[in-house]
């Protein structure tokens, strides 16, 4: 066998990567930094946890001296959570008491009887979701009685509230009343004849 020449090649024939790699100091420093880096961060070894262990407690210790934006967010938002519900207490007493002084009694009185009527269609409707609708026009009959009854009574308040007298100038509060009262008929004639 020929015996081999040990060939070292001359750097102007060199690859451009093997060239910067033995002549330039700056692209051989971060290796070394890199390869240091790494020791750090394994666990495997004995020393290399002793070294990042003080290093990690001074990065808790630091984060915990400074100021934490998500607690800090949290904290002003539990600040704000009272004085937004105080507000909203002062806003519904403040509306509650308006509309106990200024509102008319026989507006208060229409009121009370849309809120009843408002609670039947609720019950009749709850009713009809948990014990079932076998008489399913009963229930149809029943329900749509409420909500026309409750659209009339919203009508006649309309009508009669004092508020409103510039919209309703040509009618009268006994003329929105008997309105009133032929709807109511008609509408709970064609309820009851639905009902068979």
């Amino acid at each position: 066998m020929a015996p081999k020449k040990n060939f070292t090649p001359s750097p102007a024939a060199a690859p451009p990567t093997v060239n910067r790699s033995q002549h330039s100091s700056a692209s051989a420093a971060p290796s070394k930094p890199a390869a240091s880096h790494s020791k750090t961060t394994t666990p495997s070894s004995n020393n290399t946890s002793s070294t990042t262990s003080p290093k990690l407690a001074d990065q808790i210790r630091k984060v915990t001296n400074q100021p934490n934006p998500v607690s800090n967010a949290t904290s002003s938002l539990s600040n704000a959570a009272p004085k937004s519900l105080q507000d909203a207490q002062q806003i519904l007493l403040r509306m509650w008491d308006n509309y106990v002084d200024k509102t008319p009694q026989r507006v208060k009185l229409l009121d009370t009887f849309m809120a009843f009527l408002l609670l039947v269609g609720v019950l009749q409707f709850v009713y009809c979701v948990i014990a079932g609708n076998y008489p399913f026009n009963a229930f149809l009959a029943g329900f749509s009685a409420t909500v026309g009854q409750f659209v009339l009574t919203a009508s006649l308040r309309i009508q009669t509230n004092p508020e409103n007298e510039k919209e309703f100038r040509n009618t009268s509060d006994e003329r929105a009343f008997a309105d009133f009262v032929f709807g109511s008929m008609i509408l709970h004639f064609f309820c009851v004849n639905f009902i068979n």
